[in-house]
C-alpha cells in the first residue's frame, strides 16, 4: 500500500472520526466509516513499515540484490610510451 497511502487514509478516517458531526441520521454513519478508515491506514502503515527492507525486519519480502560485475564491453588499454636514445657514442649494449 505504502507509507503515504496509508498515512492519507488514516487521516481522512480520523478527521470523518472527529471532526465531521451529521446533522440527520443517515444509513451510513460517517463517524463509524472513519474509525474503520482510520484502522485500515494504520495498519498498513505498519505492515509496511514491517517490511520495508532498509528499517524494518525485512525478512518477509525477498529483497535479495544480486550485482554482477563485468569486464567493460571496451577495455580501457594502457598507454606504453618507449623512448629510444640514439647515441652512437655508447657503443653497442652489454651482451651483445
Amino acid at each position: 500500500m505504502g507509507v503515504a497511502v496509508s498515512l492519507i487514509i488514516a487521516a481522512v478516517g480520523l478527521i470523518l472520526a472527529l471532526a465531521v458531526h451529521p446533522a440527520s441520521q443517515g444509513s451510513i454513519d460517517v463517524n463509524t466509516v472513519g474509525w474503520i478508515l482510520f484502522l485500515v491506514g494504520l495498519i498498513g502503515f505498519i505492515i509496511d513499515l514491517l517490511l520495508w527492507s532498509s528499517w524494518g525486519p525485512g525478512y518477509l519480502r525477498n529483497s535479495t540484490t544480486y550485482v554482477e560485475r563485468r569486464a567493460p564491453a571496451y577495455p580501457r588499454r594502457r598507454r606504453r610510451v618507449v623512448e629510444e636514445i640514439d647515441d652512437p657514442a655508447a657503443g653497442p649494449p652489454p651482451g651483445y
